[in-house]
């Protein structure tokens, strides 16, 4: 029995005429009446009591009618859907993103904008940091992700596209000599203790810090480390050291806080979109469509 059997029955037993039902269809009236005593013949039992004058549905049609609408309803939700899902307008799509994400514009305007257009795709938002976010994207465990992977090596098999720029800025505790200014640069800073993640955290910060510390002529004495960027903030705070973070975090308001531009060059994180190098799903391609409309890259 094929879908179009069904589609001939229930054209005729909603008009009970062949001539009306062969005109719905676009087809000529022998064939469909051959075709409607074909799905007889298969299902074993008369569905249409015919005469000259009229054409009824027998207690068995009554009976396969309302089945036969139902399942060409579903095979038509059926091919709606996967037709949709072939658009990247259904499904699940996993998103990782740095911590200092969520402090900018760009999460939340992608975020916002694509659930807005697509609010039948289900997303899963996980807080990783870059290396966690390229193993979770070469295992297939998130689709995409928003890393600042300066400073880190990106492994084989990751693509990425920077999509954004933000600066660096030193966090000093109120009482510091510095507090008072505006912009400092790194060599002023030779003599401090730094607050700074742990070498093994998985992002690139530790890495550009180290280097321009270096090109300002001193090795960074780290006095602290902590895992996360508010609790570095709060180690400042409690007069422990200075901490270089990006610029995002300056909405961080702590007593005794005090961000400071730096001034030296290269004193930036990037921010980059990544994805497994392999073929988008529909779902991944009309988000990155999002994120271009959203997102423009650095020049």
């Amino acid at each position: 029995m094929e879908l179009r059997h069904l589609r001939y029955f229930v054209a005729v037993a909603e008009e009970l005429s062949f001539t009306r039902a062969a005109a719905r269809l676009h087809i000529g009236q022998p064939p469909l009446s051959m075709q409607i005593r074909d799905l007889e013949e298969e299902i074993g039992t008369r569905l249409f009591e015919r005469s000259k004058r009229r054409v009824a549905l027998t207690e068995a049609g009554l009976r396969f009618l309302d089945h036969a609408r139902e399942i060409l309803a579903r095979s038509q939700a059926a091919t709606d859907e996967a037709r949709r899902a072939g658009r990247g307008e259904l499904g699940e799509l996993r998103v990782g993103f740095t911590s200092s994400l969520p402090y900018t514009t760009t999460l939340a305007d992608v975020l916002y904008t694509y659930r807005r257009d697509f609010p039948q795709v289900g997303l899963l938002l996980r807080e990783m940091f870059t290396g966690d976010q390229f193993e979770a994207l070469l295992r297939g465990d998130i689709d995409v992700g928003f890393v600042r992977y300066r400073g880190l090596d990106v492994p084989p098999g990751i693509v990425t596209r920077e999509i954004g720029r933000d600066s660096l800025r030193l966090v000093v505790n109120s009482s510091h000599p510095l507090a008072a200014r505006t912009e400092v640069s790194l060599a002023e800073l030779r003599e401090e203790g730094f607050v700074a993640y742990p070498p093994d955290v998985g992002t690139g910060l530790p890495a550009i810090v180290g280097d321009l510390c270096r090109g300002a002529g001193f090795e960074p004495r780290i006095v602290q480390r902590a895992r996360e960027a508010t609790t570095q903030i709060g180690l400042v705070a409690s007069g422990l050291g200075v901490a270089v973070l990006p610029a995002p975090l300056e909405c961080v308001r702590l007593p005794r806080v005090r961000y400071l531009a730096i001034s030296d060059e290269g004193a930036y994180l990037s921010l980059a979109v990544a994805r497994a190098e392999r073929l988008p799903s529909p779902v991944l391609g009309t988000f990155l469509d999002v994120l271009d409309r959203i997102a423009v890259s650095p020049g």
